[in-house]
C-alpha cells in the first residue's frame, strides 16, 4: 500500500490518507466541497459544492498522473435527494464523457454541513 497526498485537495478532517493506492487501483477517501485554499466549504449550492469536490478528487488523482477519466467507480452522498438532479448535472459535465459506476445515497448529515461528498475508486494503466 502506498498513501497518496496532494497540496492541492483539502487536508483530512481525521485520522485517514486522502487516497490509497493498492496494486493498480486508487482508493480516494470521500472529499465534500472544501477549498484546500481556506480550508472551508464556501458553495452555498449543491452545483458549487459537487464541482469542488470533483476539482478535490481529481487533485488527489494528479498525483499519480491520472484524472477523472480513470475512475471506475464513484460513491455519492447528499444530504438531500432533492439535490440529486442538480448533482448529477455537474457531475455528468465534469466526467464527460466517462460515466463510472455509480451509488448515490443521502444521508442524515455530513461534515461541516457540506451538501455533497463524494468517494471514488480509479485505475492506473
Amino acid at each position: 500500500m502506498k498513501v497518496l497526498y496532494s497540496e492541492n485537495a483539502p487536508k483530512a478532517l481525521g485520522p485517514y490518507a486522502q487516497a490509497q493506492q493498492v496494486g493498480n487501483l486508487i482508493f480516494c477517501s470521500g472529499q465534500t466541497g472544501i477549498n484546500p485554499k481556506t480550508g472551508l466549504v464556501e458553495a452555498d449550492t449543491v452545483e458549487g459544492q459537487t464541482r469542488q469536490v470533483l476539482q478535490n478528487l481529481a487533485a488527489v488523482l494528479s498525483t499519480q498522473g491520472l484524472t477523472l477519466q480513470q475512475v471506475v467507480k464513484c460513491n455519492v452522498y447528499l444530504s438531500s435527494m432533492d439535490s440529486f438532479e442538480r448533482m448529477n448535472q455537474v457531475y455528468g459535465e465534469m466526467f464527460a464523457p466517462h460515466t463510472p459506476a455509480r451509488t448515490t445515497v443521502a444521508v442524515a448529515g455530513l461534515p461541516l454541513n457540506a451538501l455533497v461528498e463524494i468517494e471514488c475508486i480509479a485505475e492506473i494503466g
